[in-house]
């Protein structure tokens, strides 16, 4: 739950009249995006659990692997789109426009699947992933916008911003999970007539009124704080040139889509294959031919590999482990029994609190702190960690609903793990990319946020809770396989070092 590294054109800095000594703007685009994490992340904790309940309890009854990878589908629409999405908003809509119009289009998704009408649930995911593709690369190129290069209030700005990220996202599933799974308010809806099946839709409400407070938000400060900021560009002289860049750029992220949406049909799983054959070609390509920048190429896609292996079982959050917080874990605290997607809130809370020791840390240490990849092979350290804790739970189960604390634990080292990774990542991509090509660079690393969600719809389609103990098989196998990336990415990091040359 990073914020993208801003790529937005430089600007003058604005006056320091806002929060903290900062302009006045980053006030509204800090609850504007808490608003929009808020309806995201509270749609996302009930999604795989409202897949795969049954009908009559208001569900939509569908077996675990095929909600997992609807889910898994979902999620890595959200990351591929942007890149599409920032490019039309660079060269036509500008931030302003792209912003309130991706967030209008999340709104209509929300309501959508707010909707308890049968053949609505496709067209609110897609509205939500169309939208978000406008709206996630606007709103941080926004922040970037209100300072200038070298503004040394930039990075607290960041800082600040991401802080709203956590916060919508620690806020969203306590208040959508009450809705959708409390019996609370199940209890209330049968109490005024209404139909308490339907608790689920009123979930996915709030996750649309979070997105429509934003939104209004964003509209009554536009052109107050926001003045001047993110207006359309300029029509370009070379304007033939620059759309067909953005009709290849649109069409060719639908046609990957297409090609990943293609490995799910029977026959055609060796697709998959590619995600990691892709980038290892590209890596021996660039390493021997590019020159300096095309080593530098070569450690992007050796972290970028890295961080989707991450990505692949740190977004089973999602899946996998809110099927077993449901299914296996007694939520029952003091007589009351609290719902499942509740525990989808302690990755932000663990970030709230995780990220200033992080930041210190790396601060006191100066230049005597990890490089780059050793920190991502520390993150996936972490993350094998995280799921070898969970095979003495999952043996556990085989006897009963297990304790919270399991997953407790479980969120806290992978939360660890993505503070080694994710905001390195960003951090390290827009140093080592060629200058002309940061922004595609940065695409490309969401692209791994995008491959990996892919395939943790996959890996999460093993999970079964009717078979707690096949369950310790589920979580040593991949555990397994992340140690085995982790101690390669150990090997390599000297050679990855060597190939970024003097960036650390």
């Amino acid at each position: 739950m990073t914020v993208p590294a801003d790529t937005a054109p430089i600007t003058a800095s604005v006056p320091s009249c806002g929060l903290a000594g900062h302009p006045s703007g980053l006030s509204t685009l800090f609850f504007v995006e808490l608003w929009e994490r808020f309806s995201y992340y509270g749609m996302r904790a009930l999604l795989t659990l409202f897949m795969v309940a049954p009908v009559a309890v208001g569900g939509l009854g569908f077996e675990t692997g095929e909600a997992t990878r609807i889910y898994g589908n979902y999620t890595m629409a959200v990351y591929l789109l942007p890149l599409a999405g920032g490019f039309i908003a660079d060269h036509y809509l500008g931030l302003r426009r792209a912003t309130f119009l991706g967030g209008l289009i999340i709104t209509a998704g929300h309501f959508t699947l707010a909707m308890p009408v049968e053949g609505t649930f496709y067209l609110g995911l897609a509205l939500i992933v169309i939208g978000t593709g406008l709206f996630k690369p606007c709103i941080s190129a926004f922040v970037g916008a209100l300072y200038a290069k070298g503004d040394d209030r930039r990075d607290a700005g960041f800082s600040i911003f991401y802080l709203g990220i956590n916060l919508g996202a620690f806020l969203s599933p306590l208040v959508t999970g009450f809705l959708a799974q409390s019996q609370v308010f199940k209890d209330f809806l049968a109490s005024v007539g209404l139909d308490p099946a339907h608790s689920w839709h009123w979930g996915f409400g709030a996750a649309g009124v979070g997105m429509l407070i934003g939104l209004l938000l964003f509209w009554l400060r536009m052109n107050t704080q926001l003045a001047g900021i993110g207006l359309p560009p300029e029509p370009a002289k070379n304007s033939r040139n620059t759309m067909l860049q953005a009709l290849a750029l649109v069409l060719g992220s639908f046609v990957l889509m297409g090609v990943i949406l293609l490995s799910d049909t029977p026959g055609f799983e060796w697709v998959r294959a590619l995600f990691i054959l892709a980038p290892l070609a590209g890596i021996v390509w660039f390493a021997l031919h590019g020159g300096v920048d095309g080593k530098r190429i070569a450690a992007i896609l050796v972290l970028f590999i890295a961080a989707m292996i991450f990505w692949a079982i740190f977004e089973q959050m999602g899946t996998a482990m809110s099927l077993f917080a449901d299914r296996l874990t007694d939520n029952n605290i003091g007589g009351w029994e609290i719902p499942s997607s509740w525990y989808q809130s302690l990755n932000p809370l663990f970030v709230i609190l995780l990220a200033p020791i992080f930041a210190y840390t790396w601060t006191r240490l100066g230049p005597r702190q990890p490089s780059s990849p050793v920190k991502f092979a520390f993150g996936l350290l972490l993350l094998c960690l995280s799921f070898l804790l969970m095979v003495p739970a999952a043996q556990l189960a085989v006897e009963g609903k297990v304790s919270p604390l399991w997953l407790v634990g479980l969120f806290f080292l992978q939360t660890a793990g993505e503070l080694f990774l994710s905001p390195v990542g960003l951090s390290t991509i827009t140093k080592l990319a060629p200058v002309k090509f940061v922004a595609f660079a940065l695409g490309v690393w969401f692209l791994s946020a995008s491959w990996g969600n892919k395939l943790a719809g996959i890996l999460s389609s093993n999970f079964d809770a009717s078979d707690p103990a096949g369950l310790t098989s589920f979580f040593l196998i991949q555990a397994g396989l992340v140690a085995i990336a982790t101690l390669l990415m150990f090997a390599v990091s000297p050679w990855v070092k060597s190939l970024m040359g003097d960036v650390r």
